[in-house]
């Protein structure tokens, strides 16, 4: 494996993952029952922004940079989800040159009864990762294949919890076939967990066949999140991202689409959209 995200800390993809994961978290965590998280593709859990890496791309200034610098009018038309992100990113850091990954996130919100488990493959990513979360309790790095690592985390005793899927997509069309494999393994061990996939957009239409893959899958529902910060009319750049979340919790889209509008709004140019589809609604 070749990518590293920390190229691409902070930008716009990162935003509408971690807006989307956050909140999901707090919906488990309504409960007072422990809640289970797994991070299937965690990195390296924390990014410097002004490393040479992200200073190459400087995607983050579209992204984070982007919702940072905003005026007092539009923070003050910012949905709840976007400002508890905020709040979470400043928890981490009041530092912006340091941005949390997913396993950092998910992290500090742990409460003593609940359990993370995160999985990197790569041995430079892992060891850092494993740096970044030495010391916390509940918490474990696994150093293998998330795909082969999913179906045997799963079920965990704490029987609610949330999976991450955040791959690189290096392998394109057949890292689909992996994802497909293995969430059919695990919605077969645990069919009541909440699974969140992010995926990247540069033409919708070639997601089609795609969706109607995973919309098959042995789950009650799948709902699919898009937020496109460009018309998707070029198969060469990443113009969105999506996540498809099966077992979304109660009324999840009514609190997403208005959320999902306003980012739209605010990082995306000319032509950028946002959508809150069901790819499979459960019937009443």
């Amino acid at each position: 494996m070749n990518y590293r995200h920390s190229f691409h800390a902070g930008n716009h993809a990162d935003v509408l993952k971690h807006v989307v994961m956050l909140d999901l978290q707090r919906q488990l965590q309504q409960k007072p029952s422990p809640a289970f998280f797994l991070d299937t593709h965690g990195g390296r859990g924390a990014y410097l922004l002004s490393g040479s890496e992200a200073q190459t791309t400087r995607e983050y200034e579209s992204g984070v940079g982007r919702l940072r610098s905003l005026s007092d009018s539009a923070c003050r038309s910012m949905p709840d989800a976007v400002q508890d992100y905020l709040a979470a990113l400043n928890s981490f850091s009041t530092h912006p040159d340091h941005y949390p990954g997913s396993p950092c996130l998910l992290t500090q919100r742990l409460r003593p009864n609940d359990r993370l488990a995160v999985c990197e493959l790569h041995p430079e990513e892992a060891n850092a990762l494993k740096q970044n979360l030495r010391g916390q309790a509940g918490i474990a790095v696994h150093q293998r294949s998330a795909y082969e690592a999913l179906p045997a985390l799963v079920p965990p005793a704490e029987r609610r919890g949330l999976v991450l899927l955040d791959p690189p997509y290096e392998q394109q069309r057949d890292e689909f076939d992996l994802i497909e494999s293995a969430l059919q393994k695990a919605l077969q061990r645990w069919p009541q967990g909440i699974y969140a996939l992010w995926y990247p957009i540069k033409q919708s239409s070639s997601l089609l066949p795609i969706m109607r893959r995973l919309a098959a899958l042995p789950a009650k529902s799948v709902l699919d999140l898009r937020l496109l910060i460009r018309p998707d009319d070029s198969p060469l750049r990443l113009n969105g991202s999506g996540m498809l979340i099966i077992n979304p919790p109660w009324q999840f889209a009514e609190r997403m689409a208005p959320t999902l509008a306003w980012l739209a709004d605010q990082l995306g140019e000319s032509g950028a959209s946002a959508g809150c589809v069901w790819q499979k609604e459960e019937s009443t």
